[in-house]
């Protein structure tokens, strides 16, 4: 007998931000820099830092009960919960078990998924299957990261990028509303662009990775911004053939909050108005995993989502990753 496949949409959405900001002024105190040289080169001008004892999962909790009192779902209604980060607060229990003990979601399984900047996107898309194929009926897709906890405050290349935050979607069968239409993803394993170096089986903590400060973002700037730009343009385009639209007929495109610049060069080369991208990286700075969720529910919450909009959720990260989806809203 052939199961049926369910069309899935997006029920409601949340986002939590630790009420510490790291200005530009600050950092320039911090490490060689200054505020006009942070702004002319990421667009970025401040950056929620998560307070000492703060963990992932907490952002990950408040963020998850948001969505769900947004989507107007109880904790015990979801099936999954899936956590998208790359600074959880152990390898070993998984960070999203955590979440889904302190949220009291007491029917749900639950997992991590690795997949650096572009985690939330590869988290909607498999969150997509579970729930079209009937193996779910909810799904609380959850970004979070506190990255101020893997920064080289001496590196000033990574250090003015990166923030801290959360941003969750509640997922749910749909007769068509909100719905997700279509999704292109993919992967290039290169280490070289951006990693951390230690911490893995194969270089575990030592004395020596620790002064040598291998347990921080290393990243390779321009390297970054060719890839970015060229992975957007063909990501974007993809989805769009995919269901059949052209990039023009986009009306919100909710990009991954990397650098203004990047998001600029993307918006020329898709001859999409940037008034047509959401940004809000001056605020945040790059959150990594939950960068898309945040800047789609502030979207949502001011009034940038209309009925019948076609909207674009698109990120790319280290790994590398990069992955695109459509929704019908």
């Amino acid at each position: 007998m052939l199961q049926t496949i369910r069309q899935v949409g997006i029920f409601g959405s949340g986002k939590y931000l630790p009420e510490k900001i790291l200005s530009n002024l600050e950092l320039a105190k911090m490490v060689d820099t200054s505020d006009e040289w942070i702004v002319s080169r990421t667009g970025i001008r401040e950056r929620r830092i998560a307070p000492e004892g703060v963990t992932c999962c907490d952002l990950a909790v408040e963020a998850g009960r948001l969505a769900l009192a947004d989507a107007g779902v109880k904790p015990e209604e979801v099936d999954l919960v899936l956590l998208g980060t790359i600074t959880p607060d152990t390898i070993l229990p998984a960070a999203s078990c955590l979440v889904q003990q302190k949220l009291g979601c007491t029917r749900a399984f639950a997992f991590d998924l690795t997949a650096a900047c572009t985690g939330f996107v590869y988290g909607i898309t498999t969150a997509w299957q579970y729930i079209a194929t009937g193996q779910c009926d909810t799904v609380l897709v959850i970004g979070a990261e506190v990255l101020s906890r893997v920064m080289d405050y001496t590196d000033r290349s990574t250090c003015v990028i990166f923030g801290d935050g959360a941003g969750a979607f509640v997922l749910r069968p749909t007769q068509g509303e909100h719905r997700l239409l279509a999704a292109c993803l993919g992967s290039e394993g290169n280490e070289e662009v951006m990693s951390i170096p230690a911490s893995g089986s194969r270089c575990p903590a030592s004395h020596a990775t620790v002064d040598g400060r291998q347990h921080f973002v290393k990243m390779k700037g321009n390297s970054i911004f060719r890839f970015a730009v060229k992975t957007m343009v063909d990501v974007v385009e993809q989805v769009c053939e995919k269901i059949g639209c052209k990039v023009s007929d986009i009306d919100l495109l909710v990009p991954h909050q990397v650098n203004q610049r990047i998001l600029e060069t993307s918006s020329e080369k898709l001859g999409l108005p940037i008034s047509k991208f959401y940004v809000n990286i001056e605020k945040y700075g790059n959150t990594s995993a939950a960068s898309v969720p945040i800047a789609f529910d502030e979207a949502w919450k001011a009034g940038r989502l209309e009925t019948g909009d076609l909207v674009v959720i698109v990120a790319f990260g280290g790994g590398l990753t990069w992955g695109a989806v459509a929704v019908r809203w």
